[in-house]
């Protein structure tokens, strides 16, 4: 099944790296929809278990028959059960409903050491087994079940597993977390004693709070989605071993942390309420101060530029502009959804009659060798490589500059031209690009990125605030290479000489 429905029974942690909420955690984590019957309430942290109280084994019975009365249940993960009673209505229910798959974790001894179920318990957990399809004991639990020491190397485990899946006639999936060594072996043994084995490397980390809950759980999940009890081993043990090796990112307790149960969902999406856009309007800082003190922006605002300045200035984003159109051509081809496709496959057609107007108007009475200078060679080749190498956001990210500096230098500097008395020589362009129809697409660019961000895996969100920082220091370069260009007159002399 694509979702199965998964109920936990277990025992509640009130600081969620065990138990009821590890379940509900790990189930989320691979697909599943998370239910529970609680068996115990704790008093524990990652330092150990202060309390355990155990609610009326009838209020047991009554949440496992309203879940099952209404909901179908694909696969059901056991957890702490602690008492006789308990475990005698688990095994009464399971007996009426017959889940397709029953995964048991013996919640014997909790990581800190603390015992976590009643000695007189013991064969009422053993006459359980009849029920359940896989048990999931680490070292201690698994010689406790058999009434055994402890063993004290992988093979005397994996025997133990034999031992104890041929007396029980049930899967039993061997933990090799406590024994020492740089690998962490795991061995599913099938109730004829045949055995496959999974290694993995030690993750060397305080963090394990809460590893056998969620194991289980992870397997219970698969199981109902594969229907193959090695392939949902081998998943869930890669899945915990990120979950392990991320543990830290989390900052839990002083004592065993928890695992990373949502590891591969924090990878892959941004947070629901950050702001990216925000992020890399502030990062940009620098470069929007820059901007703001080039001669070529005072001298513009002013209207004192020299025309061979500003001429260079439109033929290079003339030749820039060619360019640009081809890339936002690009961003309609990537766009998720219609309205997207449509708003960038307009702004490339902008781009082009902004082109030929400039050829048209300003650059027809102020000729310009349409060189290429290197400045817009390396914007434009930053761009391209974006373009054609990079994903949608990345793409977005990396034309937005044009979009949003652009906007930001028409607003501030057509607030001086409105103070400017007499004709400014420059005031076509600086009404252009503070015009209201060019702040809405700016913003719709915005909003365009901020989705794509949401959507994007924390690496493309890096991706994206690269190139956006990239083309925002290319549009500083832009404007100050326009000022380097020299007069006609100084540079007739220069050729001259």
């Amino acid at each position: 099944m694509k979702h199965p429905r998964v109920l936990s029974i277990a025992g509640s942690d009130p600081s969620g790296g065990a138990g009821i909420q590890a379940d509900i955690k790990s189930i989320s984590a691979h697909g599943g929809y998370a239910m529970t019957a609680i068996t115990a309430l704790t008093a524990q942290n990652t330092r150990g278990v202060t309390g355990v109280h155990f609610p009326p084994a009838e209020f047991l019975r009554s949440q496992l028959d309203a879940v099952s009365a209404d909901i179908c249940i694909d696969a059901v993960k056991i957890g702490m059960l602690g008492n006789a009673e308990v475990m005698g209505a688990v095994a009464s229910w399971l007996a009426r409903t017959r889940p397709a798959v029953v995964v048991l974790d013996p919640v014997m001894v909790a990581t800190s050491g603390d015992a976590l179920m009643a000695p007189e318990a013991h064969n009422a957990l053993l006459d359980l087994l009849e029920h359940v399809d896989l048990l999931t004991p680490n070292i201690p639990e698994l010689a406790a079940l058999l009434g055994e020491p402890e063993a004290q190397s992988w093979a005397g485990a994996v025997e133990q597993g034999r031992a104890l899946a041929a007396a029980h006639q049930l899967a039993v999936l061997v933990k090799g977390g406590h024994l020492p060594g740089v690998e962490c072996p795991d061995a599913l043994v099938a109730p004829d004693g045949t055995v496959k084995e999974f290694s993995a490397a030690r993750v060397d980390t305080a963090n394990t709070h809460g590893t056998g809950c969620s194991l289980s759980a992870a397997v219970a999940t698969l199981q109902a989605r594969t229907g193959d009890w090695a392939q949902s081993v081998r998943q869930a043990k890669a899945w915990l071993s990120r979950a392990l090796e991320t543990s830290g990112e989390l900052h839990v307790g002083a004592g065993a942390g928890p695992i990373n149960h949502l590891h591969a969902l924090w990878e892959t999406a941004a947070p629901g309420l950050d702001s990216f856009s925000q992020d890399v309007w502030e990062d940009s800082a620098p470069q929007r101060e820059a901007i703001f003190g080039l001669d070529f922006i005072k001298e513009l605002a002013s209207g004192t530029l020299a025309r061979n300045h500003f001429a260079y200035y439109l033929a290079q984003d003339a030749l820039y502009l060619g360019t640009y159109s081809r890339v936002l051509a690009r961003a309609s081809a990537l766009a998720p959804t219609e309205a997207e496709q449509m708003f960038w496959a307009s702004g490339a057609q902008n781009c082009l009659e902004v082109e030929m107007s400039l050829h048209r108007d300003w650059l027809s009475e102020h000729p310009q060798e349409l060189l290429q200078g290197p400045v817009t060679k390396h914007y434009v080749d930053h761009l391209q490589g974006v373009a054609f190498s990079g994903s949608y956001g990345e793409v977005v990210a990396a034309v937005l500059p044009c979009y949003w500096l652009y906007a930001e230098v028409g607003r501030v500097l057509h607030a001086d031209y409105q103070l400017f008395s007499g004709e400014h020589p420059y005031g076509a362009w600086l009404q252009t690009y503070a015009d209201e129809a060019f702040a809405q697409a700016t913003q719709t660019a915005i909003t365009i990125m901020d989705a794509a961000a949401r959507r994007g895996s924390a690496l493309e969100r890096r991706a994206m605030k690269a190139a956006f920082a990239h083309s925002a220091q290319f549009e500083v370069d832009f404007f100050a290479a326009a000022h380097q260009v020299l007069p006609p007159n100084e540079a007739a002399r220069q050729a001259a000489n």
